[in-house]
C-alpha cells in the first residue's frame, strides 16, 4: 500500500490530507479569518497563521485517516506557486517530517495539483476520473487557464489570462460594491436572486485563447461611479442584478474561449478546477454545455475546489509511482507555470 501525506500552504489555507492507493482517507483545512478585516490576504499574517496551524492540522489528518505517522510512505508538499512565506512553512514541515521518519519527499506544483484533484477517489470502486487527453479550465483568484491534459505529468497551457484572473475580478468588483472579502462567494449568492441580463458590461476582445479581466474591472468601476452620481443608493437597490450581470459576463468570457478550444482540438471531455469552480453559475454553464455539445464534464466536489491538501496528496501519489522524489535542499518558488 502507498500512503501519502499531503501538505498545502500556498496562500491562506493550511491543509493536510492522507491518500492511500489513490483513495482519500482525510482532508483537513484550517482557514484564516484574520484577513477579512484587511480585504485581502496579508502575507506576513498568513505565514504566522500557518506556523500555528500546521502541526494541529497534520495531527487531525492522521487521526481522521486512522493511521500512525509510521504508516506514511512519503510526504508531498506544495513547492509553488504561492506566497513565499506561506510556502516556506509547508516546505520546512515537509523536510522535517521526511527526515524524522526517513521517508521520501515529493514536491508538488500547485497548479498541476488543482487539475489532478479530479483523480481523487472517494473509495476503491470510484471510477469517475477523466480520460486522457482532456481539457481543464483552471480558474481561481490568481489563475485563469485552459490546460490540455495529456497525462498526469504532461500538461500544456493553451490559453491564460494576460493580466487579472477571473477570481480576482469577482473579488475586486465585490469589494467596490462593499460586499466584503472574499467577495466571490457573496456575488454567487446574490446573483441567484438577480437578473443576469439587467446590465451589460464590456467583454474584452483578445486574440487567440488568452483571457483578460482588467478591462472588465475598470468598466465595472466606472459604471458604478456614473450611476452613483445620479443615485447614491444605486448599489444597494441593484446589488442582486449587479452580481447576476457581473457573474454572467465573467462566465460568458470563460466559456466562450473554452468552447473554441474544445471545438478546434475536437475534445469532448472537459473539466473545471480551482476556487472559482465552486461558483454555481459556472457549474450550471458546464452542465448546459454538456447538454448542448455532448461534453463529458468533470466538476470537483466543493471540498476540492479551494486550496486543499487532498489534491497535493493525489499528485504525490502519481509521482511516487514514478519514483519522482526531491532532495532536502529544495526551496519553494513564488512563481511558476504548469
Amino acid at each position: 500500500m502507498i500512503t501519502i501525506l499531503g501538505i498545502e500552504s500556498s496562500c491562506d489555507d493550511t491543509s493536510a490530507a492522507v491518500i492511500r492507493d489513490g483513495v482519500i482517507l482525510s482532508n483537513v483545512i484550517a482557514g484564516q479569518a484574520v484577513h477579512e478585516r484587511y480585504g485581502g490576504v496579508v502575507p506576513e499574517l498568513a505565514s504566522r497563521a500557518h506556523q500555528q496551524n500546521i502541526i494541529p492540522v497534520v495531527h487531525d489528518a492522521l487521526k481522521q485517516a486512522r493511521i500512525t505517522k509510521e504508516e506514511i510512505s512519503a510526504v508531498a508538499f506544495t513547492r509553488g506557486p504561492g506566497l513565499l512565506g506561506s510556502l516556506l512553512v509547508g516546505t520546512s514541515f515537509g523536510k522535517g517530517f521526511s527526515s524524522a521518519l526517513n521517508i521520501p519527499m515529493i514536491e508538488i506544483n500547485h497548479l498541476q495539483a488543482h487539475v489532478l484533484a479530479h483523480f481523487i477517489k472517494e473509495d476503491e470502486h470510484d471510477t469517475n476520473q477523466p480520460g486522457f487527453p482532456f481539457l481543464c479550465l483552471l480558474v481561481s483568484g490568481g489563475n485563469s487557464q485552459i490546460i490540455l491534459v495529456k497525462s498526469y505529468d504532461d500538461m500544456e497551457i493553451v490559453g491564460q489570462t494576460i493580466d487579472d484572473a477571473a477570481g480576482e475580478a469577482f473579488d475586486k468588483c465585490a469589494k467596490v460594491m462593499g460586499l466584503g472579502y472574499p467577495g466571490g462567494p457573496v456575488v454567487d449568492r446574490l446573483a441567484k436572486l438577480g437578473s443576469p441580463d439587467k446590465f451589460k458590461f464590456n467583454k474584452p476582445h483578445i486574440a487567440g485563447y488568452d483571457y483578460s479581466f482588467s478591462g472588465l474591472k475598470t468598466s465595472f468601476l466606472y459604471f458604478l461611479r456614473d450611476e452613483l452620481k445620479n443615485n447614491a443608493d444605486f448599489i444597494e437597490k441593484n446589488k442582486e442584478d449587479l452580481c447576476a450581470s457581473l457573474q454572467k459576463t465573467i462566465i460568458d468570457i470563460l466559456m466562450d474561449k473554452l468552447y473554441r478550444v474544445a471545438k478546434e482540438l475536437q475534445i469532448k471531455e472537459v473539466a473545471v478546477a480551482g476556487g472559482v469552480s465552486a461558483n454555481s453559475g459556472l457549474r450550471a454553464a458546464f452542465e448546459e454545455y454538456s447538454r448542448r455539445y455532448g461534453w463529458k464534464i468533470h466538476i470537483p466536489k466543493f471540498a476540492y475546489t479551494t486550496d486543499n491538501a487532498a489534491m497535493v496528496a493525489i499528485s504525490g501519489y502519481y509521482k511516487f509511482l514514478d519514483n519522482e522524489f526531491c532532495t532536502p535542499d529544495v526551496v519553494p518558488y513564488a512563481r511558476v507555470s504548469i
